[in-house]
């Protein structure tokens, strides 16, 4: 049983990872840090946690921590995962991984240099919807995919979360923070990587210096055209579609973990084949996977690098809202899988 420590467990934590450790089969939750020690004794109570931290640099002195999750804010992810290297423990950070791509870039080399696991947290690549969406693309069901859209939006009134709009502490708005699952979503189901981004902003007067609402147009390197909207001001709704010339695979909500997903194959405007899926234990699949690399028994299957080109991705975006004109997306060598010792 691998044991995890969550650094920074806040909101994020309660909703969704104590739930996904709780179905977990291989892995469990040992330690937490928040930024008092009042705090972290009161969080470690309530969830049954037996350590309690002040700082991530106390979680990773821990012997009974393998592993530590990094659930800061943005701009901490970086310090958060070095000390984690500097005290031998393997890290799942959270989405985006850094700021900007040169802190992801230093995570990755400095996982390499230790010679420890550093695995993105992109939840949704452990859904049931994306796998069949990815199967059914591949499988040529809808011929090559001209287009593919992803949309992320919710409505942002949530005071636990008020570094959202801090753009040094999140490093943007609904392009950093929900954008990221859009770009990685697409990327993963596609199998292909984007090449160029285009971004329109909206900005209001809750937004501050991030942005309220964007479109970005990414394209793909085999000529598929995407499209991405968010916004933390419409209802929330994560819909997906991909368009090809012998039909469209298309699923309201998909990137969503509490309500079974429907997948339709449309043709000539009918629905002609419909799958309902559930997504319930994904947050659970990823922790065992991780639990697994940590282990030894197989590489984590979105590695430090996943995160990095996701991000290069976002920083083309970001340099395009002030540019107004598209911008190339540098490509990331690709990971050399790290395996722990048993």
């Amino acid at each position: 049983m691998v044991r995890f420590g969550i650094v920074g467990f806040g909101l994020h934590a309660v909703r969704r990872l104590m739930p996904g450790f709780e179905r977990a089969k291989k892995c469990r939750v040992t330690a937490l840090s928040r930024s008092t020690m009042e705090k972290a004794q009161a969080s470690a109570a309530e969830y049954n946690i037996p350590l309690a931290f002040a700082s991530a640099a106390d979680l990773c002195r821990s012997p009974e921590v393998d592993a530590v999750l990094v659930t800061t804010p943005n701009s901490l992810h970086l310090a958060d995962a070095l000390t984690a290297f500097a005290h031998g423990k393997p890290v799942l950070c959270e989405k985006p991984m850094g700021i900007h791509a040169a802190e992801c870039r230093e995570m990755v080399e400095a996982a390499r240099k230790s010679g420890l696991l550093l695995g993105v947290a992109q939840v949704f690549r452990f859904e049931e919807s994306t796998a069949a969406l990815r199967r059914r693309i591949a499988e040529g069901q809808i011929g090559t995919p001209v287009f593919a859209r992803s949309e992320f939006s919710f409505g942002h009134n949530d005071a636990k979360r008020v570094w959202l709009t801090d753009p040094v502490l999140a490093g943007g708005g609904p392009i950093a923070d929900i954008g990221v699952h859009c770009v990685d979503a697409l990327r993963y189901i596609l199998q292909d990587e984007v090449v160029r981004v285009t971004a329109r902003g909206a900005w209001d007067a809750d937004s501050g210096a991030v942005e309220a609402a964007a479109a970005m147009t990414l394209d793909f390197a085999r000529g598929t055209l995407g499209n991405v909207l968010v916004s933390m001001r419409a209802e929330y709704r994560t819909p997906i579609e991909f368009v090809g010339a012998k039909g469209a695979l298309r699923a309201d909500d998909a990137l969503n973990v509490e309500r079974p997903v429907t997948i339709e194959l449309r043709r000539e405007h009918h629905t002609v084949e419909s799958e309902t899926v559930e997504n319930v234990d994904a947050y659970a699949r990823q922790v065992d996977a991780f639990a697994d690399a940590v282990r030894g028994e197989a590489s984590f299957p979105v590695p430090g690098e996943e995160g990095w080109q996701n991000q290069e991705i976002l920083d083309a975006a970001f340099r395009s809202l002030k540019s107004g004109r598209s911008e190339e997306v540098a490509q990331v060598p690709s990971a050399t899988p790290v395996r722990m010792r048993a």
